[in-house]
């Protein structure tokens, strides 16, 4: 069977949570942020993403947008990436997508969380970031994470 690929993509740049003062969910991108969502489908390695799903968050939609949009797909939205989530209901949603490779645009605490499972499932981590913008690119083979490998934002 072959290795299933799964990008967790962490959104980009959202200016400050603080400073927005409407609904957190409809915070949108950043200057920065657009560009980190503009240059996204460049840091993927491997073969061609057929499958982009995303939190509900709109600032998470604008992350995988552009790159679902060069690609010719849709973005759907999963409530296991949705920000308060874990690592495990993501993990297990995904890996129930029969499709390969898959990109998944989510929140920095289910990447912690991600990060923290990875560490104690003893897969090498290649380093111990996820800033806004980064990808972890994961490999799961029979049903395990076989190995993790980190792409910095762009």
């Amino acid at each position: 069977m072959a290795a299933q690929l799964i990008h967790v993509v962490r959104h980009a740049h959202a200016g400050e949570r603080d400073a927005w003062t409407l609904d957190d969910d409809l915070r949108p991108l950043s200057d920065r942020g657009i560009g980190q969502a503009e240059r996204l489908l460049g840091r993927l390695s491997g073969a061609r993403p057929v499958v982009v799903y995303s939190s509900p968050s709109l600032r998470c939609i604008a992350t995988v947008l552009p790159l679902a949009r060069r690609l010719d797909l849709s973005v759907s939205t999963l409530t296991q990436l949705y920000e308060g989530g874990t690592a495990t209901a993501m993990l297990e949603r995904l890996q129930a997508e029969p499709l390969s490779p898959t990109v998944a645009c989510t929140h920095g605490d289910i990447v912690d969380d991600l990060l923290t499972m990875l560490v104690s499932a003893g897969v090498g981590l290649t380093s111990p970031d996820a800033p806004k913008g980064s990808t972890w690119t994961l490999e799961i083979t029979d049903g395990r994470i076989s190995s993790a490998r980190y792409v910095p934002p762009p």
